[in-house]
């Protein structure tokens, strides 16, 4: 005996109805997730942009491997201080397929540091094609480096000090170029990204301290953020 066709049609009507509340909710909530992080830019003095395309190219490593390019919601830019003076910082809801995969929080050095270090939670499956060389066990995370040599002589007792600073939530911390960046879970509020911030600018301050280049007068002076335009 066959199924009804008003029972398939009950299902299909049932599912639509799910499928549009889902919808609705996830709107809801970037909605939410945009505004709370526009008056988080605005009380810092910070630009908002709610899209770039352009920014997530200037990264290769880290999450931005893991789920791709992609593009940036709802970004901020601004400086920050740390211990060792001020730093350009961005923060982004970093989307691909539609979806928001993670928050990526920089922090910006003076100076490329050389090498390529991620920094990922053993509970990750963080194997993906052209993987950097495996280091080891840093703290609590596995480092994944793009030459070893150089690593070694980066990857301080300060330095696990400080990546172990950041906490169980961020999947991947990762040094490129003259940037630490972290990937934090897509729900983290403003106080939980402040308090990121604060240790990534406490992990610059190890990789790239101030006073190891007595050469540099920087003034306390910061690259400016700029939206759609990699520097």
């Amino acid at each position: 005996m066959g199924i009804p066709a008003w029972v398939w049609f009950t299902v299909a009507a049932v599912a639509g109805v799910a499928g549009f509340a889902l919808l609705a909710t996830d709107r809801a909530q970037r909605t939410a997730r945009n505004r709370e992080r526009r008056r988080w830019a605005a009380l810092r003095g910070w630009q908002f942009e709610e899209t770039d395309h352009v920014l997530p190219t200037r990264w290769e490593s880290g999450a931005i491997a893991y789920y791709g390019t992609g593009v940036a919601k709802d970004v901020v830019a601004g400086s920050t201080f740390t211990a060792d003076g001020r730093r350009q910082v961005y923060v982004l809801d970093h989307e691909t397929g539609g979806k928001v995969n993670s928050v990526l929080v920089g922090v910006r050095c003076r100076r490329a540091l050389g090498v390529v270090v991620e920094l990922w939670l053993p509970s990750v499956p963080f194997q993906r094609d052209q993987m950097p060389d495996l280091l080891g066990p840093v703290g609590s995370r596995y480092a994944f480096v793009s030459e070893l040599p150089a690593a070694r002589k980066l990857i301080t007792p300060d330095l696990v000090d400080a990546a172990e600073e950041i906490g169980a939530d961020v999947t991947v911390v990762w040094l490129e170029d003259d940037w630490v960046l972290a990937a934090a879970p897509p729900n983290s509020t403003p106080a939980r990204l402040e308090r990121l911030l604060r240790d990534l600018g406490e992990l610059a301050d190890v990789v790239d301290p101030f006073d190891a280049d007595p050469d540099a007068d920087t003034g306390g002076e910061v690259h400016r953020p700029q939206f759609g335009r990699k520097q």
